[in-house]
Formats: C-alpha cells, sequence, structure tokens
C-alpha cells in the first residue's frame, strides 16, 4: 500500500511540474530557477529598489550539492527580472556564516575538507559578475580556519555575520533569513 501512495505522489509531482516548468535566467543562467506567477495578488512594486541582505548560515548535508540557500539570492535576481523589475533595483548582498561558509572554499581547500570539487563555485562567480557582495563571518572564518588563501577570491570579510547584517540594515536592507 506504501509503494502505492509513493508512485501516485512521484505521478502528480511530475504532472505539476510538467505543467508548471521551472524556469531558469535570465539574470543567474543555470541556477536559481523559478516559476512563472501568472496572476499574484500582491503585485510586484516595479518603482522601488529592493535593497536584501541575505543571512545565510545552512548548508546540504551531501558535499556534491550546490547549496540552495546560497541559489536563493540567484533565484531572487531572477525572479524579480521575469517579473518585469529593472535588474538594477535589485540589490542583494549575501552575508555567509556557520556551515554555510564551506560553500565559500577554493575547489582545492574544498577537495581537501570534502573530496569533491567545490559545486557552488560556478554560482559564486555568477553572482559576483553581477556585483553581488558575498560576505563572509570573520568569526566562522576564523573557527573554521577559513584563510585568505582557502576562500573563493571574491570574498569579503566582515567583523562578524552579526556586524554585516547590522551595518545592511541600518542602511535600509531588509533581511532575509535562510
Amino acid at each position: 500500500m506504501r509503494l502505492y501512495f509513493l508512485i501516485c505522489y512521484f505521478a502528480i509531482t511530475a504532472m505539476v511540474t510538467a505543467q508548471n516548468p521551472r524556469i531558469n535566467g535570465p539574470v543567474i543562467v543555470n541556477h536559481g530557477g523559478t516559476y512563472e506567477v501568472p496572476s499574484p495578488t500582491i503585485p510586484t512594486d516595479m518603482k522601488s529598489p529592493f535593497q536584501v541582505v541575505f543571512d545565510i548560515k545552512s548548508a546540504p548535508e551531501n558535499p556534491e550539492t550546490e547549496n540552495p540557500y546560497l541559489a536563493t539570492v540567484a533565484r531572487f535576481l531572477n525572479m524579480h527580472v521575469l517579473a518585469g523589475k529593472a535588474a538594477e533595483q535589485l540589490q542583494p548582498v549575501m552575508v555567509v556564516h556557520g556551515n554555510a561558509a564551506y560553500g565559500l572554499l577554493t575547489n582545492a581547500a574544498y577537495q581537501e575538507k570534502f573530496g569533491v570539487e567545490n559545486p557552488n563555485l560556478p554560482l559564486l562567480e555568477a553572482l559576483h559578475e553581477q556585483g553581488v557582495p558575498i560576505i563572509l563571518c570573520g568569526q566562522t572564518a576564523m573557527h573554521r580556519d577559513i584563510g585568505e588563501g582557502k576562500r573563493y577570491q571574491e570574498v569579503n570579510v566582515a567583523l562578524s555575520a552579526m556586524t554585516a547584517l547590522i551595518q545592511y540594515q541600518n542602511k535600509g536592507y531588509a533581511l532575509i533569513t535562510l
């Protein structure tokens, strides 16, 4: 009986996914896929800038998997541009700490730690190309021995995640915790 329910669940999920395909891009291609929402009842503000600081602390258990919390920043950019908001009005910042910090490692450091290539590097490069600041908590960096030579070259370091989050919120950035 349980097998029957599992088969039904996956069949229904496949049908829903086929009817509502995930859309890639247009800002960060191959990362941060989104869905079209044809008639949202809460309209998206197309005039005001969206300044947001993402507080990213978690990572997937499987080190071979791209961190979906890092990919949320790509999804933020993609979905809003697809909805018609100008890319210039989107101003995301990433503040990374905790287990998520390992996703900021160079390929060599990631391989040393996990035995596999860092799946997050293409995403980080794409976000950097879009001008998204990537900030690492200095306390996490020190605690987890993630020195300058071990991290992706475009990472900036703050005294702490708390410090960076406070400073960006003081500048009017909305906080999204992941």
